[in-house]
């Protein structure tokens, strides 16, 4: 700024010496600049190819444990009167071709009790000792005066913690005590009072109490076979199968079977197919982004090898390639549906197995993972801190936060060489300044001379 005032006054060198810093200043920092830019598009292009190989296989895993954990890759149970009987399947067993005729003759139902109206629930109800017995167990209840009231009452009952649930209910203004137990005639109860208990507590006695409902086991067949269950929740009768037995009738008999998803299983295949192929390519592109990086081959020979991993223990439907799924020369996979369909029709269970894996003493994540655990285990040892995609993902970042300080240091230099060449050039304007004035007083010297022989 300095040179180009005293160059617009008429003093200096008269050459533009801030334009030619700044010249020279750009033409030292552009090609350093345009390198850096070009480096960092670079690790951007990479660490972009990569978060989307990532993000398609953080989507698979999730999209594949969610479908199989939904449900809807597993047979599911069937009743002709859902408004008397429920199903549903349990997980890790498989329902297979299960049919049957059920027969529901009663239900399960839990006692309850209730007392008369009593005024107020905060009155004085007697103090003396009760005795709760449920089945063939007894908890002893006092009342004293800490608790000589309806809440008080129902308060020592519940914590006995027995199973039975005591409430004081609000009746038109009045109040009453009411007591349910838990369901099954295992789980009747009766509350007594010692004979000194005054007679306001033995009016709430069970002996002095309403039965609303008593105490019965729920009694059904299944195929002509009898069970009884202390509880309207059957789990333990049919394999794969928790039952809710929802009403009573003996004349009726409920039709159960399984459906399979045959079709759902398929077109989920197809679309697996189409899903991991674009995950393959997603991971070559990352790998060629990355100079060819030897961690992204590895792991690229590990998806191609997905197809041929063992999902489940059956002795000959265990893998995807053994249901018509298949790897080409190119590493992407093909699905053949003929195969499938005829596996499908001879080892349904097994084909189903890959999706929801048995689970019992023998039959572990280990031994049977499932084709949703075995690509969450793929997933999770791939973005895991020594990791394939992690490794890369962290190199990358290494690589940006020394361009950024490359660049920074760049800067600096660039910065001081600019100011060198102020300093340096301000010298010269202001030598040539100088000597432009010597000149300009020796012209007037010569020209005084001259005149002066004349």
């Amino acid at each position: 700024m300095v040179t180009s005032i005293a160059n617009s006054l008429g003093f200096g060198s008269g050459i533009d010496t801030a334009a030619l810093v700044a010249d020279l200043a750009a033409a030292s920092r552009a090609p350093k600049a345009a390198r850096l830019d070009a480096l960092s598009r670079a690790n951007q292009a990479k660490v972009s190819t990569l978060a989307q190989a990532r993000s398609d296989l953080d989507s698979f895993a999730n999209s594949l444990e969610s479908l199989a954990s939904g449900g809807t890759l597993r047979s599911q149970a069937v009743t002709s009167d859902p408004t008397a009987l429920s199903i549903t399947a349990q997980s890790g067993n498989r329902l297979g071709s299960f049919s049957g005729q059920l027969v529901i003759q009663t239900l399960a139902k839990a006692q309850s009790s209730f007392s008369e109206n009593i005024a107020s629930r905060t009155a004085s109800v007697g103090q003396g000792d009760m005795t709760l017995t449920v089945g063939t167990n007894s908890y002893a209840i006092a009342i004293d005066g800490a608790n000589d009231s309806l809440d008080g009452l129902a308060n020592a009952i519940n914590a006995a913690a027995s199973g039975l649930t005591a409430s004081v209910i609000n009746d038109a203004g009045a109040y009453r005590l009411v007591l349910k137990g838990q369901s099954g005639a295992a789980n009747a109860f009766t509350l007594t009072a010692d004979d000194e208990a005054p007679t306001s507590l033995q009016q709430f006695t069970t002996a002095a109490m309403t039965t609303g409902q008593s105490a019965s086991d729920a009694a059904f067949t299944l195929d002509g076979v009898a069970y009884s269950r202390t509880s309207n929740t059957v789990d333990d009768v049919v394999t794969g199968m928790s039952l809710i037995l929802k009403k009573a009738d003996p004349l009726t008999a409920i039709a159960i079977s399984a459906a399979r998803p045959s079709e759902t299983i398929k077109q989920t295949l197809a679309d697996f197919v189409t899903v991991f192929n674009g995950l393959k390519k997603d991971m070559e592109a990352a790998r060629k982004a990355n100079n060819g990086s030897p961690t992204l081959r590895a792991f690229e020979r590990q998806l191609t090898g997905f197809a041929a991993k063992p999902l489940t223990s059956h002795a000959s439907i265990n893998r995807l390639s053994d249901i018509g799924i298949s790897t080409t020369r190119d590493g992407t996979l093909t699905l053949n549906m003929a195969r499938l369909d005829a596996v499908l029709r001879d080892n349904p269970d097994a084909v189903e197995a890959m999706f929801n894996p048995p689970r019992d003493a023998g039959q572990s994540d280990t031994t049977d993972p499932g084709i949703a655990f075995a690509l969450d285990s793929l997933r999770d040892a791939a973005v895991a801190s020594n990791g394939p995609l992690e490794l890369v993902q962290t190199a990358l970042k290494r690589d940006a936060d020394t361009i950024a300080q490359n660049r920074s240091r760049m800067e600096a230099r660039e910065l001081a060489y600019r100011s060198r060449l102020e300093k340096q050039f301000a010298g010269m304007d202001a030598r040539i300044g100088a000597l432009k004035a010597t000149q300009s007083y020796l012209e007037q010297q010569i020209k005084l001379w001259n005149n002066g022989n004349d």
